[in-house]
């Protein structure tokens, strides 16, 4: 994955509380996904080259400002690891002193792998149950490869969520539980569910199928809601 091209930024959110837990954080967008997701709200992101990217030696200078007043940079999307130049980026960021936070949907996870020695917490959306992955992404063996993707996660040891974003044409009660099911016997420790927005921000999952589910499956200590 070693580049010399600099990375694609689409945006920067310069401080946020709840992307990376616990910490301080901004948020690199990076450019591009090879996924069509219905519900995604970054669609901005989808192509490899955005209309308004930020140069990267611009979000480096920003961060090296913020040196003692943020505790983390995490690296968000469209999706990170489609990127070359992602651990070069990651490796800046870590002599700046910041500890590295990355959210991806895993549909790389060779590339995931081989980041991972860079990465402090790793945020991965599964979406759906396996066989359900191609009608949401609009790729065949996208399951595969997220699921995949969670493997190598979990066997690293690294400190980490799974998110799951409920959409309920996608993931009706029934198939929500047992994806939920499936993911705590891959040995899942962690698990966000977040509720689905349409086009326009409104939320279009109720907090009764997410806090109903949670309750089901563990909450707090397993499943936490998001919501808001």
């Amino acid at each position: 994955m070693n580049s010399s091209a600099p990375l694609r930024v689409g945006g920067l959110t310069p401080l946020t509380t709840i992307d990376y837990p616990g910490e301080l954080a901004a948020v690199v967008f990076c450019q591009g996904c090879p996924w069509r997701c219905s519900y995604c709200q970054n669609d901005h992101l989808w192509s490899p080259h955005g209309h308004n990217e930020l140069p990267w030696a611009e979000v480096l200078s920003f961060l090296e400002r913020r040196r003692a007043l943020l505790d983390a940079v995490v690296f968000s999307g469209g999706e990170p690891t489609l990127q070359s130049a992602l651990p070069a980026a990651m490796r800046e960021v870590r002599e700046l002193g910041f500890k590295v936070g990355l959210h991806t949907a895993g549909p790389y996870p060779r590339r995931l792998e081989r980041v991972l020695p860079l990465v402090d917490w790793v945020g991965l959306d599964i979406k759906a149950p396996l066989d359900d992955y191609p009608a949401l992404t609009g790729l065949p063996r996208s399951g595969e490869h997220a699921w995949h993707s969670l493997e190598v996660l979990l066997a690293s040891g690294i400190a980490h969520e799974v998110r799951v974003t409920v959409d309920e044409q996608y993931l009706p009660i029934e198939r929500l539980d047992g994806l939920l099911d499936r993911l705590r016997t891959a040995g899942t420790r962690h698990i966000a569910l977040q509720a689905c927005r349409d086009t326009d921000g409104r939320l279009c999952t109720s907090r009764e199928v997410l806090e109903g589910a949670a309750g089901r499956h563990g909450a707090p200590s397993l499943v936490t809601v998001r919501a808001d």
